[in-house]
């Protein structure tokens, strides 16, 4: 029989815009389901960069660097937020979590208790959405509620740590490849290759028939070799003079910064190009007659279409895809999950372990 949840919970809190200093471990109250909610007993939550954003306040229009250099924005910022809101601490992160489902609120059948589920991270409220660890509490604590249908039943094998692994960087990857309408025999560049959605988006190009090529660092390419990459270009390769232009079907970009120019440059005539990410810098200069003189078709990718984390969940349950989890970590060692998450050594995703 399950136990009920206990009056308060282990958490990790950002308490406001700076370093990882503003990251702190403490009990809070748990949360109680609302009318069509469940809550949920975390057992892993992965970290990615929308985290780090975030507590930076990277999303405010006044940045304009990488996100591995941005300063912390004032705590007053009025646009910090994901969403180019102000943002209210303290506050959970936390966009990915896996784990079982808890205690019910009114109006969800009782039969899901102890089921094992992993959180769809878009929060849909007719046409708008909200991104769960961004806009609502989040991953990085033991109990989270969510909608019942963000609550998505998987019987996978994989344990916990290694689904956890999965909704933020595998659906934004999906969702890079849905819209740019990648297919077999395509030419695919992908940007940020060894990361998190640079993996992912690797899986689905192949799992498509398309043929990669990663940027990444050199180091890791026996990594991504494995995955099915043909080459690897380090990170200060110029694309546009390492393979000329109209080189490739599509590409897929989370880094954005000084290469952006080039990345149109090696699209051929009529090509796709697909973003979700600007690590290296939002701001690009753009060729208006590169764009339209080549036909190109730019693509920003943030909020999936609804059937997306389906197609995920499925492509999980059949073995379509891989976690790689390139290390683990408890909760409270989040500052320094994020800290080797920015070092940008690893390949695949950083995770933690919810006690």
């Amino acid at each position: 029989m399950l136990q009920p949840p206990p009056p308060s919970m282990q958490a990790l809190l950002l308490t406001g815009h700076g370093g990882p200093e503003q990251l702190v471990y403490a009990v809070v109250p748990t949360p109680a389901p609302a009318p069509g909610e469940v809550l949920v007993r975390l057992y892993g939550a992965a970290v990615n960069n929308t985290d780090i954003n975030l507590r930076v306040g990277w999303y405010s229009k006044s940045v304009t660097g990488s996100t591995a250099t941005t300063p912390a924005a004032e705590p007053t910022s009025a646009d910090a937020g994901w969403a180019g809101n102000a943002l209210s601490f303290p506050r959970i992160q936390g966009a990915d979590g896996a784990g079982t489902i808890a205690g019910v609120g009114p109006g969800v059948d009782p039969a899901r208790l102890g089921e094992r589920v992993l959180i769809d991270p878009i929060l849909r409220d007719g046409d708008a959405a909200r991104y769960f660890g961004s806009d609502t509490p989040g991953a990085f604590a033991q109990y989270t509620t969510v909608p019942t249908a963000n609550a998505v039943r998987i019987t996978t094998t994989w344990n916990d740590a290694e689904i956890a692994s999965f909704p933020c960087s595998y659906l934004a990857a999906l969702h890079l490849v849905t819209r740019a309408r990648v297919s077999r025999g395509q030419r695919v560049l992908i940007t940020g290759g060894s990361g998190g959605v640079g993996t992912a988006a690797v899986q689905w190009a192949l799992a498509r028939g398309a043929s990669v090529v990663a940027v990444a660092d050199p180091t890791k390419t026996s990594a991504l070799r494995a995955l099915g990459v043909t080459e690897v270009i380090g990170r200060d390769t110029d694309p546009a003079a390492h393979y000329g232009a109209d080189a490739f079907d599509v590409v897929l970009d989370v880094v954005g910064g000084a290469m952006f120019s080039a990345l149109l440059t090696v699209l051929r005539p009529g090509g796709q190009y697909a973003t979700a990410g600007a690590i290296a810098g939002p701001v690009v200069a753009l060729d208006l007659r590169t764009l339209y003189l080549k036909d190109l078709t730019l693509h920003g990718c943030t909020i999936p279409p609804a059937p997306l984390f389906g197609q995920l969940v499925a492509a999980i349950e059949d073995g379509t895809l891989q976690p790689l989890v390139a290390a683990t970590y408890p909760l409270h060692a989040l500052a320094a999950a994020q800290e080797a998450f920015l070092r940008k050594q690893h390949v695949g995703k950083m995770v933690l372990t919810i006690p």
